[in-house]
């Protein structure tokens, strides 16, 4: 029966060795601290954003609204950083972890599609996990073979290519793990080997090497090898014992109790529990909790304690945390039923025994109405051979008649299942039919509005085009022809005012001449603003930096950054960008009075990123009646027209921050 006992408790051993990325180190404190210390140094915001999406996960098992707020902060912390921004949906599902496993599951899956544009070691670790944690959170819904095949086509790949041996030999653990839970013990026994061999060479003493030990513990046991069990469980105490403090010490102690179970020795195996018990309620482990609960119960079983048995598992059945998994319900509906039978509670046995019933499978049931209907077909036969028999003699016609019967309902039956078939057969064909229909309508209506959208930018790229066009006529006619004749005029009276400085209207030619002058800079200036020979003859980074340094004033100072721009971005896409940032910065000047303005510009692929800060005094950018000016408009017309996104953050007094995402592929 202990036998028995053990494989029981199978089904319930997935939720207490599967684990979520990421994994704490053995002496967690130190971790910690040594986070906090970081975290109060001098660090830029990429580095503090992702030390409190640690500090987080690390507060998510022990103090939630510590771990909320740390994950807020980090968020605030990535604004500005679009793999950290992405990072946050797999910490924000790490707090859901264990409290809201729907919206866990819709946290890992959009950190899964935001994490997949980015392909630095680093960035293929954490999608990894998040694939893995996601695939847990669905368990339920899809099954072991999708999380298996998570692992072995997404998560494991992903930590091979990024170079990280601990993570991959954590997933093979895991890959373990779901192959006992399926009983297939050869198989887990496997992947555990691997994984323990890789850890052991690369991650001596680590968590993860710990879990590992834990999972071919119980894989150990429920293969009758206690010996072996046991050495792996001396290993992983040997490395939680460097932290007294671990919240790992609840997994251990069930696993410790897993094994005395096997061996007979239930009165430490009980002590083991009860440890575990009162650590698991300390930390806050729920599932953990109600895991060694019905440990304690498989003891009593074989203790034949039925009454103790079965209150731990009408508590189990009234928490309800392992039985929304439905072979966990059935399970403990099933041992309900047996021990109300144990017990003499035959009504309560019915019961229970009938709410397993109804969560028996289709085949099951399907095989048991063809059982009922096998009997009932050899009861007839046998009641018909009797009544031949005695009236053989007498009713051969009746005999004839009856296996004419029997002709006409096989004939019947043929033809009923055949008349089915063709329903079944014409319902399908009509539906898909209708589906086609459908799909044909929504696909023509996408492609009306591809075609609409494409004429609207086709429309907007001929008006910037033929703004351009105008800009550098108009340049080319004032640098060439208004500029030369006003450098004439300024030459011819230069040599009258040489002529004359000694007459007593000489000065105020010589003034005549220096606003001649001025005006003549300005026009330059102004062609130049119109269409930059920086632009034309240098790029897109040189006449930005040019435009930055030509813009800056006295009372005004401007930073340009860039980063990892191309140099083979079309000359129409440059002339946007530019137009952009000058557009910008002109309005930081004249309108928020900024003194300080940083322009921050970079490329990562076919997306254009550009950043402007002012200092300036702002506005209220949630009030709907902030009117929209010139300058903001043909920002717009070139965002749209690069199938982009504009952002403007501001609040009065405390300065503005433009966000524009350019699409600029070539």
């Amino acid at each position: 029966m202990r036998k028995h006992i053990l494989l029981t408790g199978l089904l319930w051993s997935l939720f207490l060795n599967l684990s979520a990325q990421q994994l704490l180190p053995v002496n967690e404190k130190a971790y910690a601290d040594s986070l906090t210390t970081i975290l109060q140094s001098k660090q830029t915001d990429s580095v503090k954003a992702n030390v409190n999406y640690l500090l987080s996960d690390y507060w998510r098992a022990k103090d939630t609204v510590k771990s909320k707020i740390y994950l807020t902060k980090g968020k605030q912390l990535a604004s500005q950083t679009p793999y950290l921004q992405a990072l946050y949906y797999f910490y924000e599902g790490q707090y859901y972890f264990h409290r809201n496993q729907p919206r866990a599951a819709v946290s890992f899956k959009k950190a899964v599609e935001m994490l997949a544009s980015f392909k630095t070691p680093e960035s293929q670790q954490s999608l990894a996990a998040s694939w893995y944690n996601y695939g847990i959170m669905v368990r339920n819904e899809k099954g072991d073979d999708f999380l298996i095949d998570i692992l072995f086509n997404k998560s494991i790949p992903l930590a091979e290519k990024s170079g990280n041996t601990e993570k991959a030999a954590h997933y093979y653990s895991q890959l373990g793990t779901i192959l006992m839970y399926n009983s297939q013990f050869d198989k887990a026994e496997i992947y555990n080997k691997k994984a323990i061999d890789l850890l052991e060479n690369k991650k001596p003493g680590s968590t993860t090497l710990m879990l590992a030990y834990l999972s071919a513990t119980s894989n150990y046991i429920y293969k009758g090898k206690s010996d072996e069990a046991k050495k792996m469980l001396d290993k992983a105490k040997k490395i939680l014992e460097s932290n007294p403090e671990s919240t790992h010490y609840p997994n251990y102690y069930y696993n410790e109790g897993l094994y005395y179970t096997a061996k007979a020795d239930f009165t430490k195996a009980l002590a083991s529990l009860d440890k575990g018990v009162q650590l698991a309620k300390k930390y806050g482990q729920a599932q953990l909790l109600q895991m060694l609960v019905f440990r304690k119960y498989n003891i009593f079983l074989e203790q034949k304690d039925f009454k103790s048995a079965k209150q731990l598992l009408t508590e189990v059945v009234k928490e309800g945390t392992l039985i929304a998994d439905v072979n966990n319900r059935k399970t403990v509906y099933f041992q309900l039923a047996k021990t109300n039978e144990y017990l003499g509670n035959m009504g309560e046995a019915y019961n229970w025994a009938m709410k397993h019933s109804l969560l028996s499978d289709s085949l099951s049931a399907s095989h048991m109405k063809e059982k009922i209907n096998e009997l009932e077909a050899k009861y007839q036969h046998a009641e018909n051979q009797k009544k031949i028999s005695l009236l053989e003699s007498e009713k051969k016609e009746a005999d004839l008649s009856a296996r004419n019967n029997r002709l006409f309902n096989w004939l019947l039956g043929a033809i009923s299942l055949l008349l089915l078939i063709s329903a079944v057969f014409s319902t399908i064909y009509f539906k898909n039919q209708k589906k086609l229909s459908e799909q044909k309508e929504i696909n023509h209506q996408q492609q009306l509005k591809e075609m609409e959208n494409q004429q609207q930018l086709a429309m907007a790229e001929a008006m910037l085009e033929g703004e351009e066009r105008e800009r550098r006529r108009v340049a080319r006619d004032l640098h060439d022809g208004l500029g030369g004749m006003l450098a004439g005029i300024k030459i011819k009276l230069s040599g009258e005012a040489a002529q004359i400085e000694k007459a007593p209207y000489g000065s105020e030619l010589t003034k005549i001449i220096d606003q001649l002058d001025n005006s003549v800079t300005e026009l330059r200036r102004i062609a130049h603003n119109m269409m930059p020979e920086t632009l034309m003859r240098f790029g897109l980074q040189t006449a930005l930096r040019d435009l930055c340094d030509s813009m800056q004033t006295k009372y005004t100072a401007i930073n340009y950054e860039a980063y990892s721009i191309a140099d083979n971005l079309s000359l129409s896409t440059q002339v946007a960008i530019y137009r952009i940032v000058q557009e910008t910065l002109s309005n930081a000047i004249r309108h928020a009075e900024a003194r300080n303005i940083t322009v921050q510009c970079s490329q990562n692929g076919d997306v254009f990123f550009i950043t402007v800060e002012d200092d300036g005094k702002g506005f209220d950018s949630k009030l709907k009646t902030v009117k929209k000016g010139m300058g903001l408009n043909n920002i717009e017309n070139r965002v749209r027209y690069l199938d982009g996104k504009l952002e403007i953050n501001s609040s009065a007094s405390e300065g503005t921050t433009v966000n524009v995402e350019l699409n600029v592929a070539v």
